[in-house]
């Protein structure tokens, strides 16, 4: 079992504090896993089985606890007198008002409360009000790839290869049979759709989500927006508006399945409100939607190198130096990196291409190009590096 250092020790330094642990993510990344390993934790310190509460709403044996008077009852009834009580609730969106249920156990004392969910629901609505300033959620993602060699061992260049082409789902990365990987994978997708999406936002045209997720798996790595998904949806006889397509990348959104990085003018300094590049949560699945586009290597790479700055806790803005453009301007407090991701670098228009936005940066901040390159070469102040290696680097 990996054991998920990054979102472990999150966990650990949270554990006993009065706050409300949410862990968001899509379907299949790992979140109930993470609980099984911090429950272990749990016990190897001194914590004993009465103490833990662990109820798994997809699980069949806890159909009655669906209702929030009774949840509530039976975590109650299992809260250990004079010593700290864990309570983990796993998908617990399928529970109608259950904030109800999270707030009133927030408020006793000697209970901590963990919470997972594969919507952005969970944070929504009466839950932010309710338990504004009470709650940090922590958004979880497939494998990195340090993870992902971790499981796999040997050659690191032949371990991203099947990265590469495979994703990094825990439980895909350990299906062997490419069939059966591919049927994992599909139904993670159909699961999403069919129950964090349409279910939930009551979508009647599934045609067209499927449309628009498609048009957004074609174009990561490009800067869209609504209406340029609509005209072109309704060019290929998919007649629709900037608005609709608009709530169904939201509800895409809040599925997990993409994520959005906004424009920066770097220059300006100032945040651009229109226009944005989307990625999504795993590169399997835009494989499955595509077939096989995986020589879109450029696109596949800078989906991968913005999942990890993600990873490590940066907020990521498609950067606008004048005409030129940066992929990604990452920040953290004060520190701020500037990436450009390409396949490589070897052909001068392509150096020069992805080299010359970074060098029309006149401060002092840290520039990197990232390629496939095996012989880096950087120019003037901006580093080349492999990205293999720096996808280790913090691991090494």
């Amino acid at each position: 079992m990996i054991q998920r250092k990054q979102y472990m020790n999150k966990l650990i330094k949270m554990k006993d504090e009065k706050i409300i642990r949410v862990i968001t993510g899509i379907r299949r990344c790992g979140k109930s896993t993470l609980l099984l390993l911090f429950q272990n934790y749990l016990k190897q310190n001194g914590v004993i089985d009465e103490q833990i509460v662990s109820i798994n709403f997809e699980d069949m044996r806890y159909e009655p606890l669906l209702n929030y008077h009774k949840l509530y009852e039976f975590v109650t009834e299992h809260i250990v007198s004079n010593k700290r009580t864990y309570v983990f609730l796993d998908e617990v969106q399928r529970v109608p008002e259950f904030q109800k249920v999270v707030d009133s156990l927030y408020i006793q004392d000697n209970v901590d409360v963990y919470i997972t969910g594969s919507n952005a629901y969970l944070l929504s609505g009466d839950l932010a009000t309710l338990l504004s300033g009470r709650y940090i959620e922590i958004n979880m993602l497939p494998l990195s790839f340090a993870e992902y060699y971790e499981l796999k061992g040997g050659a690191s260049r032949e371990a991203f290869t099947s990265f590469y082409l495979n994703g990094a789902f825990p439980q895909a990365a350990i299906i062997a049979d490419d069939e059966v990987r591919s049927d994992y994978i599909r139904g993670i997708y159909n699961t999403v759709l069919l129950k964090d999406i349409i279910a939930r936002k009551k979508i009647s045209d599934v045609e067209l989500l499927e449309s628009v997720s498609r048009f957004l798996f074609d174009n990561i790595g490009n800067i869209v927006s609504s209406n340029k998904i609509a005209d072109s949806l309704t060019s290929f006889g998919r007649k629709t508006t900037s608005v609709t397509v608009e709530n169904y990348v939201s509800a895409l959104m809040d599925a997990f399945i993409f994520y959005k990085a906004p424009r920066y003018d770097i220059k300006g300094k100032q945040h651009l409100k229109s226009l944005e590049k989307y990625y999504t949560a795993d590169v399997s699945l835009r494989h499955l939607a595509l077939g096989d586009r995986t020589r879109d290597i450029g696109r596949i790479l800078e989906n991968i190198v913005y999942l990890e700055l993600i990873r490590r806790g940066y907020t990521i803005r498609v950067g606008k130096a004048g005409e030129k453009e940066i992929d990604f301007v990452a920040t953290s407090g004060n520190q701020k990196i500037y990436y450009q991701v390409a396949a490589s670098v070897l052909d001068p228009v392509t150096f020069k291409r992805e080299f010359e936005p970074l060098l029309a940066i006149k401060d002092h901040y840290p520039k990197y190009v990232l390629t496939m390159d095996e012989i880096p070469a950087g120019q003037e102040g901006v580093l080349q590096m492999n990205i293999v290696d720096f996808l280790l680097e913090a691991f090494a």
